[in-house]
């Protein structure tokens, strides 16, 4: 008779464990959900639903003309393009660079391995805004200003976005790699470069995964490096088209004022930008939670 009140007051106690625990995350997870589903519902109003203050989530007819406006007014296939190439060769670049870096520092012994590797980590430490004049300088004195280079070149260097942080991650995951694999390769001739690329590299297929979606977010995101060296209309990426919105529809269309071109046509294309990042990380999701668990970045 005891045993069976301590079984069910143990099993209603874990029922009411685990409302809490849900309720917490449903909750944690609308604090974080709430600026997109925001920005999703205003892009879908019109004009008057956006004055309508008893009309809060749901419009009372669908304005899907918003995402028309937001591809006119960001010149979307030229611009996703632009964006497209630069996060791709940037991304490209890191996984190659920052996986051969960590590769030394992980499996190579040489003097001042260690003072090196901190140094690389201190860099993450350094705010891009800092060094952005002398950088500035050394580009345009190469003659790479208005060009893609300053943005992409770097990143076959190990550097780019957040580099050092892509050295920290691979650096991880080789050093959990058992030694035989490359000892069994050295006996049969294999150089340090060659058990880099064809017997390191093919087991780190969670270390890339991670690494490829954080470097396209953060490329393809980032405003402010390609609003320094990129001067051409024709060269910007799809965020640094999103303060020049209202100029570009103004000069595409003379039929339509501001009251058109309002906030839901902003949201419209403050989600277009953001769209091919969405379908992206839903193919990848999977192996990216695998990926930040085997890399050690979580325990």
């Amino acid at each position: 008779m005891g045993l069976s009140r301590l079984t069910s007051r143990s099993r209603w106690f874990g029922f009411l464990y685990r409302i809490f625990v849900y309720f917490l995350l449903i909750d944690l997870s609308f604090v974080f959900l709430y600026p997109f589903i925001y920005m999703v519902t205003t892009s879908l109003k019109t004009p008057p639903d956006l004055l309508d203050f008893t009309i809060k989530w749901i419009p009372t007819s669908m304005a899907w003309q918003n995402y028309a406006y937001g591809i006119v007014g960001l010149k979307y296939g030229e611009h996703f393009w632009n964006s497209a190439q630069t996060s791709a060769f940037s991304v490209i670049g890191q996984v190659l660079a920052c996986s051969f870096v960590a590769y030394g520092f992980a499996r190579i012994k040489f003097p001042g391995r260690e003072t090196l590797f901190m140094l690389a980590m201190f860099t993450l430490l350094v705010p891009p805004q800092t060094v952005i004049i002398p950088l500035f300088i050394q580009y345009k004195a190469m003659g790479w200003m208005d060009t893609f280079a300053p943005i992409v070149v770097p990143s076959f260097f190990a550097g780019g976005l957040r580099g050092a942080l892509f050295i920290f991650i691979f650096r991880q995951l080789f050093r959990n790699l058992p030694w035989e694999l490359e000892d069994a390769a050295r006996v049969d001739g294999c150089g340090s470069f060659r058990v880099y690329w064809k017997i390191i590299m093919p087991l780190t297929t969670p270390a890339v995964v991670v690494t490829v979606l954080l470097s396209l977010v953060w490329h393809w995101n980032d405003y402010f490096e390609p609003n320094i060296y990129l001067t051409s209309q024709d060269k910007y990426t799809l965020p640094m088209m999103l303060p020049r919105l209202y100029e570009s529809l103004n000069e595409t269309s003379a039929t339509h004022g501001m009251e058109t071109f309002g906030l839901p046509t902003v949201m419209a294309a403050t989600f277009l930008v953001i769209a091919p990042l969405l379908l992206v990380y839903l193919f990848l999701q999977k192996y990216f939670i695998q990926g930040v668990e085997r890399t050690g970045l979580v325990e």
